[in-house]
């Protein structure tokens, strides 16, 4: 009982001092955001690599679900003859929830891992304490760029996320269960708001800046060669997608009451 009680201790003091090593380094970049120091091409670079090469992949994701999510809706509504509202409900399925989530997991994936391997061999190449020694900031030189290319970015995926998955939807409504395009997009006219799309991109953003955290903290602090470079990638996608889950509910919960 005592050694399971200590095991849990220990485990919450490394949660807590993970969660303390995430938020001071979203302090020191928003320092330095505030204060001016981006470097402006190092933006735009990361900008291409992390949003723009993840593009066709977020939008081959998030259209084949939206075409799940009008499969399997159109039929049941067309048996209970609401057929006219499934337009209404893959957008609103979409810019609440998968567009953003989807979206966020993807580059994650992709575009998080990245981060943190690059910066963790970096770590482990002594390259960071190089810079170190050179008077250069490694959070204005490496961790601005890429915090806000995933700021600027992910929100940008997620609207493509959100017009693919619903012009899939809408093929798939029409030739699964002949609801009209005219019919699938008045629907969507009189169901969704703006506040549906905003309520997706503030989601977007939130998922953004954790991603963008998380691969970069996670870079940051590898240690053990190689080996350490692996754990470090796997932990930032795998830390990542759990906090995107957790904060998907409870801004779901305060934004969609």
């Amino acid at each position: 009982m005592l050694n399971l009680i200590e095991d849990f201790g220990l485990w919450l003091t490394s949660v807590f001092e993970y969660m303390g090593g995430i938020l001071i380094l979203l302090y020191e970049t928003l320092a330095n955001i505030f204060k001016g120091k981006i470097k402006l091409a190092l933006t735009i670079d990361q900008m291409a690599i992390l949003g723009v090469n993840s593009l066709s992949i977020v939008i081959l994701t998030t259209g084949f679900a939206g075409m799940v999510i009008s499969l399997e809706l159109a039929q049941l509504a067309v048996k209970y003859g609401v057929g006219s509202m499934v337009g209404g409900g893959v957008a609103l399925s979409m810019s609440r929830e998968f567009a953003p989530m989807l979206t966020a997991i993807v580059v994650a994936g992709r575009a998080g891992s990245a981060i943190a391997a690059e910066l963790g061999s970096m770590k482990v190449t002594e390259q960071i304490d190089a810079l170190k020694a050179m008077a250069i900031s490694p959070v204005k030189y490496l961790v601005v760029p890429r915090f806000l290319a995933c700021l600027i970015m992910i929100p940008v995926l997620t609207l493509f996320a959100t017009l693919f998955g619903t012009v899939g939807g809408a093929f798939i409504a029409k030739y699964t269960a002949n609801i009209q395009f005219k019919v699938f997009f008045d629907s969507i006219k009189s169901m969704l708001d703006m506040a549906d799309l905003w309520g997706g991109l503030y989601k977007a953003m939130v998922f953004a800046v954790e991603i963008a955290l998380i691969g970069c903290f996670q870079g940051l602090t590898t240690t053990g060669g190689a080996a350490g470079v692996g754990k470090a990638t796997t932990g930032s996608v795998v830390y990542s997608i759990i906090l995107i889950f957790i904060t998907n509910y409870f801004m779901s919960a305060w934004l969609f009451k």
